[in-house]
């Protein structure tokens, strides 16, 4: 009889050889050699371990993993067996072929193993990630930042000098539109998951913690070197992106347990908002079940706190080498809210940072580490904005974050080590058509919208030279359109009293247009194009753009999926050399 360890790490099932085993990770996979992942195989029927065989370029999977397997009969809520490896690796690069038997059925994938470069080209890489950055956006930005006349830019945005070197497909495992979840995931692990799902592969159970891991970059780097971590954002530090570089669940909305996830990982700089995850339940304002206090186990670790930019200047200036800022319980209010029309929660949280501080101070703390630093560093709310089709602050938030990213060019002039890569997650429905004039007669907002000549150029100023027009509310605006969205009330105005909310839920549960803005002089009534459970413009499916400036920018170029980047940061930082 064949020894029950080599037949626990195998799987397949027992009905068709197409759907006979689910094995993960997945056919395709590229891994970086040396980095710990789990190993899953699903049957879709009960099966007994003698009858399981797996193998590895034709050894045992145990041989060539290095680690001891796990063999459940029946999964949780699944009337079928499973075989788990926990933490395995493989050190040697090259092409390996896993197959599973069961019976007379055969389950086959096929994995690269890869091994980065001996010597590093790049000391740090900072990674701006401008959540749902579309063209759109970036073309909007500079034309409210900077102006045109005579169908000529009147000046470049920070982000226009990097050159764009490749295009990014940001697909997920389970469906060709994505969410922010598996994007970034992809992004930090080398690895693709399915929507909502952060450092794991999905499997089909209901637990969010027991999914198939993988590393993400910051456990590599800690299992590698000695570099310094920073992650920046604008949400709560426990979204979706910015917990994707330490984080591990197969739900995104598991915020309290990616806390957790942050402090055994523990970045020398966490910038953001979320507070509420950080405090135990006892505290009002807590979203926390249990009693933790982040707060004080952070201190209690080294960390300096900061809760407001004042407090930000003066952590900075501590040289304590860790940097706790919480500036909001929840996401940190818009920069057009923020610094010029004081709505959202800003009455409630007057003296937030912006991006630029926060990039500022990352960036100066990080570099006092000889051996260099990895920094995140997201603009969240060009996503958050865009979903309600709120534009002006969409396109005011891109702004603030080509401001972060003149920080990080201003540094690398100086540390010329360095390598920056540009952008998104994944793109949203939007384009420019034109303009909308007011001073075009009669009261059909409509009949306002200039395209092609009739368009003519928008007349944003910036008088005080500070990058942001000093209004968004000027006679001949940027017209944004979505190409998906719920029932709403399209006003061709910028909302000055507040973020934009499309659509609102009726007695039957269905999104439809939210008649605060039905009596807006020339309001027009856009019927929806998805389903009525969506309440706001979703994301779109197109290619995001990266651009990449710096040693190892060569790493980028063509068309990428997103787990490939993961592989061109890896390699330009060196940390998984071939081993003789």
């Amino acid at each position: 009889m064949r020894s029950l360890l080599a037949a626990l790490v195998a799987t397949t099932c027992l009905v068709s050889v197409a759907e006979a085993a689910t094995v993960f990770p997945l056919d395709r996979a590229t891994i970086l050699a040396g980095s710990p992942f789990d190993m899953k195989v699903e049957f879709d029927a009960v099966v007994a371990p003698g009858d399981v065989t797996v193998t590895i370029n034709g050894e045992p999977a145990e041989k060539v993993l290095g680690k001891s397997v796990a063999f459940v009969e029946k999964e949780k809520g699944v009337d079928a067996s499973a075989v788990i490896v926990r933490a395995a690796s493989i050190a040697k690069p090259g092409t390996y072929t896993v197959e599973a038997k069961a019976g007379g059925e055969t389950k086959t994938v096929v994995w690269e193993v890869f091994a980065t470069p001996s010597t590093p080209t790049a000391k740090n890489v900072i990674f701006f990630l401008g959540d749902g950055l579309s063209v759109a956006h970036r073309t909007g930005a500079r034309l409210m930042s900077k102006g045109m006349h005579e169908g000529k830019a009147d000046g470049r945005l920070n982000m226009d000098d990097i050159p764009p070197v490749a295009f990014i497909g940001t697909s997920a495992t389970n469906a060709v539109a994505t969410d922010s979840a598996n994007t970034m995931s992809a992004y930090m692990t080398g690895h693709k998951t399915a929507v909502n799902a952060i450092g794991v592969y999905a499997d089909r159970t209901k637990d969010p913690f027991d999914d198939p891991r993988v590393e993400n970059i910051a456990e590599a780097l800690r299992r590698t070197t000695k570099k310094s971590i920073g992650v920046v954002a604008t949400s709560e530090i426990e979204d979706a992106t910015p917990s994707a570089v330490v984080g591990h669940t197969r739900l995104r909305a598991e915020k309290a347990a990616l806390v957790d996830d942050f402090f055994a990982v523990k970045p020398e700089v966490i910038l953001g908002g979320g507070s509420a995850y950080f405090l135990g339940k006892a505290t009002p304002g807590s979203k926390r079940k249990d009693d933790k206090d982040y707060v004080q186990m952070f201190r209690d670790a080294g960390y300096t706190l900061a809760t407001s930019k004042d407090e930000l200047a003066t952590a900075a200036g501590t040289n304590s080498g860790k940097i706790l800022g919480l500036f909001h319980t929840g996401n940190m209010d818009v920069t057009l809210d923020r610094e010029f029309l004081k709505k959202g929660t800003v009455s409630k949280f007057p003296n937030q940072p912006g991006l630029v501080q926060m990039t500022q101070v990352a960036i100066d703390e990080l570099a006092k580490n000889p051996d260099g630093f990895f920094l995140m560093v997201e603009g969240s709310s060009i996503d958050k904005m865009s979903h309600p089709m709120d534009w002006d602050r969409a396109l005011v938030e891109t702004i603030e974050f080509d401001k972060a990213i003149g920080v990080a060019v201003e540094f690398a002039k100086t540390h010329p080590d360095t390598l920056i890569v540009v952008t998104g997650d994944h793109t949203h429905g939007v384009s420019i058509v034109g303009t909308v004039d007011d001073d075009k007669p009669g009261a059909d907002m409509r009949e306002k919208v200039g395209t092609y000549a009739e368009a003519g150029f928008p007349n944003y100023e910036d008088k005080d030279g500070d990058g942001y027009p000093d209004r968004v509310d000027v006679s001949r605006r940027l017209m944004l359109f979505a190409n998906n969205f719920p029932d709403y009330y399209e006003t061709f105005r910028p909302k000055l009293d507040g973020p934009f909310e499309p659509a609102v839920k009726n007695e039957k549960g269905e999104y439809v247009a939210n008649e605060q803005y039905k009596d807006v002089p020339g309001a027009v009534l856009r019927t929806g194009n998805i389903p009525r459970n969506g309440d706001t413009a979703v994301h779109a499916v197109d290619d995001v753009v990266l651009q990449a400036t710096g040693p190892g920018a060569e790493g980028f170029r063509g068309y990428m999926e997103q787990s490939d980047v993961y592989r061109a940061l890896v390699d330009a930082l060196a940390i998984a050399p071939v081993q003789n």
